[in-house]
Formats: C-alpha cells, structure tokens, sequence
C-alpha cells in the first residue's frame, strides 16, 4: 500500500469519525470541534486529490469563520440544550425512517450508476490544459471568464438571502434603546454639554 493510500483512509477515517461524533455528542462545544475536525480532514482529502484552491477555501471558510462562529454562538448563548435534546428524543423515530429511506435511494442511485463514454473528453472540453496552467489559474479563468455571469448570479442570491435573513430576524422592541446617527450628527454642542461648578466639599 503506498503512502498517499495510507493518508487517504487516515483523513476518510477522521471524516467519518468527527461527523459520527459531531451528532452523537452531547456537549455542543465538543460537537463543534469534531466538526472541525472533519472539514480539517475534508481538506486533506481535497489536496489529495488536486483540488488545492477548493481544500484552501475550506479551511478559511468553513473552519476559519463558520465553525468558528457556531463556536462563539454555542458558547455565549444561554440554550438548555438538554431540554432541546429531550424534545428531539420523541422525533427520533420519525428521523430514522427518513434516514432509511435517503440511505435507500443513494444505494439504488450508486448502484445503477454508469459513465458516460466521453466524460473525460467533455471534461477536457471546458477545461484548460492542466500542463500549461496550474489548478488555481485553471479554475480562476473558468470561473471569472465563462462562467462569470453564473458566478455574479450566485453573489447576489447569497446578497439577497442575507438581506432576508436580517429583515426577518429584526425586532423593534420598545425597551431597547437604539442608537440614531442623524441626532448625533445635529445636535447642538452648546445643549449637550453642561457645566457645572462644584464646590471643594459638595456634590453635585
């Protein structure tokens, strides 16, 4: 068995590893950094198998800021998340018949699943030469060249989901006291401000 072998069933075993135990945890924090585990390993596979620039872009996305994020969120928010799990606990049924039901249609999609005969042409056709260019630059000229539009597309469906995520999760609540720039702006020095001579032994 060569070495890269050896370090493709060691990141695959990881990737298995820290998803099974992301969802058997019951400690979220820990569920987290199994979760950063398997992107970790995902990553490895990715270089394993030439995709450096989508392996880089999992380790500052995912790991980098997701992860990271779901980190801080679990660890400052004050969820009873036994309770939140005694609540699951009565939907598990319910959850493994659909499990079962997904398992068996991936079978019966892998298990008819056939190539086309001129896959790697069609693949070579869109393709540039990977001899002249590296992966990196290959992808970068697919991406911002003929697939521009397709890319500039996808951004502004990612602008517009997070316009709705903001819109829907924003709440005027009166016990709050906001912040108003244009007062700010105009308001008179001479009635913000106040002087007030204290004498020596008195308070205001």
């Amino acid at each position: 068995m060569s070495v890269s072998a050896v370090i493709f069933y060691i990141f695959a075993i990881s990737v298995v590893a820290g998803g099974l135990m992301t969802v058997v945890s019951r400690n979220p924090v820990h569920s987290v950094l199994w979760l950063i585990l398997s992107f970790i390993s995902s990553a490895g596979l990715f270089v394993l198998l030439g995709a450096e620039f989508v392996a880089m872009l999992l380790m500052i996305v995912y790991v980098g800021a997701v992860a990271v994020l779901f980190l801080f969120v679990v660890m400052m928010l004050d969820v009873d998340f036994a309770e939140l799990k005694a609540e699951m606990s009565k939907y598990m049924p319910l959850a493994l018949l659909i499990g079962v039901i997904l398992l068996m249609q991936l079978t019966m999609v892998f298990g008819n699943w056939t190539g086309a005969e001129n896959a790697m042409a069609m693949r070579g056709a869109v393709t540039p030469d990977l001899n002249e260019v590296t992966n990196t630059a290959a992808l970068g000229q697919l991406v911002y060249t003929k697939y521009i539009y397709l890319f500039q597309a996808a951004g502004l469906i990612l602008l517009v989901a997070m316009i709705g995520a903001i819109v829907l999760t924003l709440r005027h609540r009166p016990d709050i006291k906001r912040q108003n720039v244009l007062d700010q702006m105009y308001r008179d020095p001479a009635k913000a401000m106040i002087m007030k001579d204290v004498k020596p032994g008195q308070g205001l």
